[in-house]
């Protein structure tokens, strides 16, 4: 059995090798915040409230192309909407915290807290205070986020306009996309979601943003009952 201690330094030894990709992706997220024109101290107050990287990047190309508030809120909401499968896995290891607790802890849980946590939790099912691992992990990604997004944030400064960095957006997207590639229904409902953001890129208040991507979730629903079906 592990100590609270041994199971919040776990969840910090577990979680560090992905620092490898979240501390250039922040670093990105801060510097681009700047380069698209906003002040730094919203940026960074975005980065410690959402603290979320393709959030926070779409939140802020969004706005800076003339979307209305309405439109990039329910664009962030539909992004950070597989937290509720997240907290419906999770659910079952926590039921024993407080309301309180459990909702400190959610602000943590991001994608990689998340899966190292529970994968650590599956292999732990009869220990006690597993949350300490969720809390190592998370809090360990919040800080190194927040360093990283205030270290763009800085060298962002800095940066001539001639060179830009909003083609870092498009590219950082790319490099997301390209990791689902791997399957054909997952080809298919991104060739769905960038057809219907063509067909109805002139809907008013940019809501194509909206509109394209429940299509896609429309469509992944239909694969996954002719899956079973077949």
């Amino acid at each position: 059995m592990f100590s609270k201690k041994q199971l919040f330094t776990r969840g910090i030894f577990d979680i560090s090798p992905h620092m490898l990709s979240v501390v250039p992706f922040g670093i990105i997220c801060g510097a681009i915040g700047v380069e698209l024109g906003f002040d730094p101290y919203l940026v960074y107050a975005m980065s410690f409230v959402i603290f979320g990287g393709a959030s926070q990047i779409v939140f802020l190309q969004l706005l800076s192309g003339g979307a209305s508030s309405i439109i990039a809120v329910m664009s962030v909401g539909i992004i950070n909407s597989r937290h509720l499968l997240y907290g419906a896995v999770l659910s079952e290891y926590l039921e024993k915290l407080t309301f309180i607790k459990k909702l400190l802890i959610s602000y943590v849980v991001v994608d990689q807290s998340f899966a190292e946590s529970n994968k650590f939790f599956k292999k732990n099912k009869g220990q006690e205070n597993l949350h300490y691992h969720l809390i190592g992990s998370g809090c360990t990604l919040w800080v190194c986020w927040q360093i990283s997004t205030l270290s763009g944030i800085i060298l962002g400064s800095f940066v001539p306009e001639e060179l830009g960095l909003k083609f870092a957006i498009p590219l950082t997207f790319i490099a997301i996309v390209v990791q689902d590639l791997k399957k054909i229904d997952h080809v298919i409902v991104m060739i769905t979601c960038g057809l219907s953001s063509l067909l109805f890129f002139d809907a008013p208040f940019k809501s194509y943003i909206i509109i394209s991507p429940v299509i896609a979730l429309f469509v992944a629903a239909l694969l996954l009952r002719l899956k079973k079906w077949l």
